[in-house]
């Protein structure tokens, strides 16, 4: 059977404008990702990573190019449709977790389910916590946790809208080895179940658990070496 692809982009490039100068980010990338592919995006700081991770996750759009989400010409879509996009099919997970303060593990995941028809929410949340092995961490603010347990709070608020692609943006990258290795067996497992995992990463034993590693340099992939073939990639997830 052939691969399904989650993801497709052809030519894109992204250029910021600063006053009279205009800067490249990205100077024609072409890229496909197959539904349920755990794959590893590497570079130096101003590769261009960061810049195709947001393109990728509807944050940011191409100056020129293709990008086919799920079939989706996202080109074509309006930012309305852009942002359904994102509440629905992706879900982010952040270097620096991004959890408010102040409120318990718990709120954190439930108000990613504050926009959109959610019922349930609290229970979804709940669930979501139990998953990512939290669930007796519930009550706890974030200050309460470490920081590795943060991050699980961030990998569950990611989850609680069952999105089919999980960004993750050097996921391990304040965390301490022990830590970083229950984050990587949770982002694993998610693979297996069928999720599209894109880690954004500059450490190359993470980059090593990935199915691909992808390098970029000066805005253009230098490199997109495949690490493990599995049956996973060859069916389309149900």
């Amino acid at each position: 059977m052939s691969v399904i692809n989650m993801i497709e982009i052809e030519n894109v490039t992204k250029i910021y404008t600063m006053g009279s100068v205009e800067v490249p980010a990205l100077a024609g990338v072409s890229l496909s990702i197959a539904r349920g592919e755990i794959v590893a995006i590497m570079g130096a700081s101003g590769s261009g990573k960061s810049t195709l991770m947001n393109i990728l996750g509807c944050l940011d759009v191409p100056t020129s190019g293709t990008y086919i989400l799920d079939g989706e010409d996202i080109g074509a879509t309006s930012d309305s449709r852009l942002a359904e996009i994102r509440n629905r099919k992706i879900g982010f997970v952040f270097q620096t977790y991004n959890l408010l303060p102040r409120i318990s593990a718990l709120n954190n995941v439930e108000l990613a389910l504050m926009y959109g028809n959610h019922r349930n929410r609290r229970r979804t949340a709940q669930e979501a916590l139990e998953r990512v092995g939290l669930g007796d961490r519930m009550s706890h603010k974030p200050t309460e946790l470490s920081g590795g347990q943060q991050q699980r709070v961030g990998i569950a608020r990611a989850l609680v809208k069952s999105p089919d692609i999980l960004l993750a943006d050097e996921p391990t990258g304040n965390l301490d080895s022990r830590s970083g290795e229950e984050i990587m067996q949770i982002l694993e497992q998610l693979h297996s179940e069928g999720i599209s995992v894109i880690i954004v990463t500059h450490e190359a034993d993470i980059a090593a658990r990935a199915e691909r590693i992808i390098t970029m340099r000066d805005g253009l992939i230098v490199s997109d070496n495949a690490r493990l073939m599995t049956s996973e990639m060859t069916v389309q997830r149900q």
